[in-house]
């Protein structure tokens, strides 16, 4: 009796066991399909993604915050296409979750060596006639991002619902949209930005801290998008550059990637790296950033088109250990005027006696090209071959001013073939960045800003785009433009501070000879400065009124700091490490520049005297006794 008893209740045990093993699962994955809510993110204090849909409308919305408070407010997702419209009556199907863990290296940015950890989720949804998206949300520590993956037969794109909206008196840091991207960044609220058109790089400020705005893993797939705003809201919806776009297979469109968290951590992102495709360049052992004197601002067309003045360049490129020199528009304006049918065609440029001059001197020649004159396939496989068997570096392409589907079909052709001929690139009047230095590193920088040659600039500006422009990827501003005092809202010390605060793959120097000449401690500075980078750090700043940035290269940091506004005495937090530190710094002085040399401490205030709209740079170094200077 006591036997059976016993196994009586052994058996009921192991039943119960059962159904409740049975309950935990089965339940959620059927409890989910009753669910209106998702959410994503990587950690516990890390930004936070939540999708929801709405019962009554099938319409879906994400919200992001971060340590329990709101960063984007409910916001609406949703495509529409020739076939289906996939931004309402959809119904939940299901959820799929990994964690997506990558190791990889830049040859430029921020840090060149980056890992990678961010949690997705896919959710897949349909209309009642069957039509299927999937909105793939990925969640990273300084970031949140989504897209659409939509299967073939569907159509051409005709746009999307998505938004993002932010509180109404949120801090907006936003550039008016231009083809080039070469908007002024200025400061509103959200809601009292006037109507109109911004650059999809904008920053918000919320009780969850900051958040860029940005665009990652654009191709001729797509088409670019920019931010459509109406005064008096905080809603900023996302236009296409296309009214339709083409598609004739499956879909997968760009990430809306939103950077979050604080200023520091903004500053410091590669999201939009991160979410892009692996690079699609295997042997990358020829890609080499550096510094460069760029010819243009120096001396325009004229040096241009001389080959005397262009050897003049090299030689002061060499004297300064500088390893490249750009060749700017003039030298091969009478293309035109030759028969490119013939096979020695090329002969009639003096640019192959420059490059082999420069050889000599162990200076590298960066060549300005217009992109009418890579327009076609024809064109390409004439000047690409040529470039690399004549030993150009690189290339300096200008005049894209399109986010167009058909344009950025042309960076799809262009950057494999680019890559192919060993060259590598600056891309002018351009796109920016948007993932695209992570899977083709032979990209080194992109202009899209306001950059020195413009003379609308201002102070305020200049200290936007460290928090703006410059978070998401290599920024060809070229700094040093020195000889153009009146026509920059900056000091000298300031300038030579843009050299370490700005990035660039390809730092382009826009000084005259006779300008560094006349100011030898910034010459000397810019023989220090390298252009990669193994570790970036924000040490102060507010978008707007100053930026001070740290960037260690080996054993070194340099430091550079901008200011808007008055002068002052700036007190620089000297985050770089325990320790002691030489620290030497370039300011604005009674007569011009001067240098100040000081043993610090990591943690340590560095005090810098900063004159109206001025900056600083500085060269830290582990200090011991005997060690009297950073500079080698």
């Amino acid at each position: 009796m006591a036997v059976a008893l016993t196994r009586t209740r052994t058996a009921v045990a192991a039943l119960c066991a059962g159904l409740l093993a049975a309950l935990f699962t089965t339940v959620p994955a059927h409890a989910e399909q009753h669910e209106r809510s998702w959410s994503v993110s990587e950690a516990a204090h890390a930004p936070r993604a939540r999708i929801t849909l709405d019962d009554t409308t099938g319409t879906l919305s994400l919200t992001v915050s971060r340590a329990g408070r709101t960063v984007i407010e409910p916001s609406p997702v949703g495509i529409v296409t020739e076939q289906a419209d996939l931004s309402q009556g959809l119904r939940f199907l299901h959820r799929k979750d990994r964690t997506v863990e990558e190791h990889y290296r830049t040859k430029s940015g921020k840090r060149l060596d980056r890992r990678v950890r961010m949690n997705e989720t896919r959710l897949s949804f349909a209309t009642a006639a069957g039509a299927r998206l999937d909105l793939v949300v990925r969640a990273s520590a300084d970031g949140v991002a989504y897209r659409y993956v939509l299967p073939a037969g569907y159509g051409d794109v005709l746009g999307e619902t998505s938004a993002f909206d932010l509180p109404p008196d949120a801090n907006a840091w936003l550039g008016t949209y231009r083809v080039d991207n070469e908007g002024q960044f200025n400061q509103y609220t959200a809601a009292t930005a006037p109507t109109g058109e911004y650059s999809d790089q904008a920053l918000f400020s919320t009780a969850g801290g900051y958040t860029l705005l940005a665009e990652s893993d654009l191709t001729g797939a797509y088409s670019g998008a920019r931010l459509a705003h109406d005064q008096g809201t905080g809603t900023y919806r996302i236009k296409l550059a296309d009214d339709r776009v083409h598609s004739d297979g499956p879909l997968a469109t760009p990430w809306r990637a939103m950077v979050t968290g604080d200023l520091a951590t903004v500053t410091r992102s590669t999201f939009t790296d991160d979410l892009a495709p692996a690079a699609q360049v295997a042997d990358t052992s020829w890609i080499r950033p550096g510094t460069v004197l760029w010819t243009w601002l120096a001396g325009g067309r004229t040096a241009g088109q001389s080959l005397a003045a262009q050897k003049a360049y090299v030689d002061y490129a060499a004297e300064r250990h500088w390893p490249y020199e750009a060749v700017d528009a003039g030298w091969y304006f009478k293309a035109d005027e030759w028969d490119t049918t013939d096979p020695n065609w090329q002969t009639d440029s003096w640019l192959p006696q420059l490059v082999d001059y420069a050889r000599a001197k162990g200076v590298g020649i960066v060549v300005w090209i217009h992109q009418r004159d890579l327009d076609t396939p024809e064109e390409r496989a004439q000047w690409l071959p040529t470039l690399e068997r004549w030993g150009v570096k690189g290339v300096k392409i200008d005049f894209m001013n399109s986010e167009a589907q058909s344009m950025l079909q042309w960076y799809d052709a262009i950057l494999p073939e680019t890559a192919a001929h060993h060259l590598m690139v600056d891309f002018h009047g351009s796109t920016i960045p948007k993932g695209i230095q992570r899977t083709w590193p032979q990209v080194m920088t992109l202009e899209g800003v306001g950059g020195e040659e413009k003379r609308t600039n201002t102070a305020t500006h200049l200290t936007t785009l460290p928090f703006t422009r410059n978070v998401i990827g290599s920024m060809d501003f070229t700094p040093g433009g020195f000889q153009r005092v009146g026509q920059r809202p900056d000091s000298d010390a300031a300038e030579v501070g843009l050299t370490v605060a700005y990035e660039s793959g390809l730092q382009m120097f826009a000084g005259t000879p006779e300008s560094y000449d006349a100011r030898p401690l910034a010459r000397a500075f810019l023989d220090q400065v390298p252009a990669a980078w193994d570790d970036t750090r924000l040490l102060a700043g507010q978008p707007g009124q100053e930026a001070v940035l740290a960037r260690r290269g080996g054993d070194r940091w340099f430091l550079g700091g901008v200011y808007a506004g008055a002068a002052r005495t700036a007190s620089v937090p000297l985050s770089i490490g325990p320790g002691r530190w030489l620290v030497e710094t370039i300011r604005d002085g009674a007569d011009g520049l001067v240098q100040d040399r000081r043993i610090l401490r990591g943690g340590d205030t560095l005090g810098v005297d900063i004159t109206a709209d001025g900056g600083f740079a500085s060269i830290a170094c582990r200090w011991h006794p005997g060690v009297t200077t950073c500079y080698r």
